[in-house]
Formats: structure tokens, C-alpha cells, sequence
């Protein structure tokens, strides 16, 4: 039997402000829209930032790649899904928007983040333990309620 995959999507608008005077989403506001997928999805696992941050970690982007396939246009409607790729040398992500009219991919995009102690500032080469943890113990939800 396979691993679960921990993924979740988002549904969003791309409103008036995130476009260029095109009507088409400035390419850096994509980013923008990883980052809410990717909030929702350590809601989901119940590791937020906040708690993150109570653990003495800091959890800074070091590498994002971006491929613009279709641009995302003003009202248009997009489920952005953020789907963990690894998780125990540092967090890396993969995202997948798909137009939620026509079905069709607009980006494909990839993060990866760093694990930073900040009492020390030193940036750790493996995840810290509660995120692993927490990591495990939904993958193992997953696979009981997959039986």
C-alpha cells in the first residue's frame, strides 16, 4: 500500500487588484495564492505557523519555481490544490491551479522551505520533530480511514 498524500485545495477569485492594467494577474501575486494553499493545508494537519513559531522555528521560502502555463485573468475562479512532497529535510510543496470553469492547468508550481531555529538563527538540515510528528500522525489518519 502507498503512503497517504497529504494535499488541499482552495477556491479563489483573482480580484481587480492582483491584475496588471491587462486584466491579467500579475505574476507575482501567485505566490501570494501558494501561500494561502499552502496555510490551509497546515490548518489541515493542525501545525500552523503560530504553532510553528511557539516551537522556536522560523520557516522562511529558499526556493520557489513557477511555471505560467495559462494567465489567470480578473474574476476569474481557480482551485489552487498545495500537495506536501517532503517533509523530512525541510518542507517542499507542489501546487496545481486548474480554472475551476474549464478544468484546464494555468500554473504548475513547486516551494520548498527551511526549518530556521530563531534563538540560535541556524537554519536546520532536517525538520524539527512536531512537524514530522504531526506530519505522521495525519498520514496515519488518513491510512485508517482508507483501511
Amino acid at each position: 500500500m502507498s503512503e497517504p498524500i497529504i494535499e488541499n485545495s482552495i477556491d479563489i477569485e483573482v480580484a481587480f487588484y492582483e491584475v496588471d492594467p491587462m486584466q491579467i494577474m500579475w505574476h507575482g501575486n501567485y505566490i501570494n495564492f501558494m501561500e494561502r494553499a499552502r496555510c490551509a493545508l497546515l490548518d489541515k494537519i493542525g501545525y500552523t505557523y503560530i504553532d510553528m513559531e511557539k516551537d522556536g522555528f522560523g520557516w522562511p521560502v529558499v526556493d520557489v519555481h513557477v511555471k505560467y502555463m495559462r494567465p489567470l485573468q480578473f474574476r476569474q475562479k481557480v482551485r489552487v490544490t498545495a500537495k506536501i512532497t517532503e517533509y523530512e529535510f525541510g518542507l517542499r510543496l507542489s501546487y496545481t491551479f486548474v480554472d475551476i470553469e474549464t478544468g484546464k492547468v494555468t500554473t504548475k508550481a513547486e516551494s520548498t522551505q527551511m526549518a530556521v531555529n530563531m534563538r540560535t538563527r541556524e537554519t536546520s538540515l532536517v525538520s524539527p520533530r512536531q512537524l514530522v510528528e504531526k506530519i505522521e500522525a495525519y498520514r496515519q489518519k488518513l491510512a485508517n480511514a482508507n483501511g
